[in-house]
């Protein structure tokens, strides 16, 4: 049984600033045994008034890590690498999330269990280089703490005041 300070831990402190660039709950998803990749999610959001570029990731789980985009074109989806990475235009926010932009570890190393967390590198253009942290989530389901996608029937979560 896990500790309740543990259980209770407020999602807001899984968040990461680097420079002008805020990167929101960089999240993952339990892999069955035997997989070979796993997928990556977060939000990034440019606070400059210059556009940046997220060029490159890794994480100690994989051999590599790439940047793709999942697409629908004529009913037929289809996934490719990112080879120039993807731009983050001043005042805008993106999402990486299942069924669009997303990052992907291939040559997995460690299978991501839900409830643990792995350590990420993320690498900006103009930015850098920022550590990360990936929460494991289960496996097919949604991140269980993202404040950002609406209420999911939290109308009243809010009001303890």
């Amino acid at each position: 049984m896990l500790p309740l300070a543990m259980s209770m831990a407020p999602a807001s402190a899984h968040e990461y600033k680097l420079g002008e660039l805020e990167i929101g709950h960089p999240w993952s998803r339990e892999t069955p045994a035997g997989a070979k990749v796993a997928g990556g999610y977060l939000t990034v959001t440019n606070h400059g008034k210059e556009a940046d570029r997220l060029i490159a990731v890794s994480s100690d789980i994989s051999e590599k890590g790439e940047i793709h985009e999942m697409a629908v074109n004529d009913g037929v989806m289809t996934m490719r690498q990112l080879p120039d990475g993807l731009e983050v235009a001043p005042g805008e926010k993106i999402e990486l999330k299942p069924g669009s932009y997303h990052l992907m570890f291939m040559g997995l190393k460690a299978q991501p269990k839900k409830g643990e967390r792995f350590a990420g590198t993320l690498t900006f253009e103009k930015a850098g280089k920022v550590d990360v942290e990936f929460a494991v989530d289960a496996m097919g389901g949604e991140p269980e703490h993202h404040g950002d996608h609406g209420s999911h029937g939290a109308e009243d979560g809010h009001s303890g005041h």
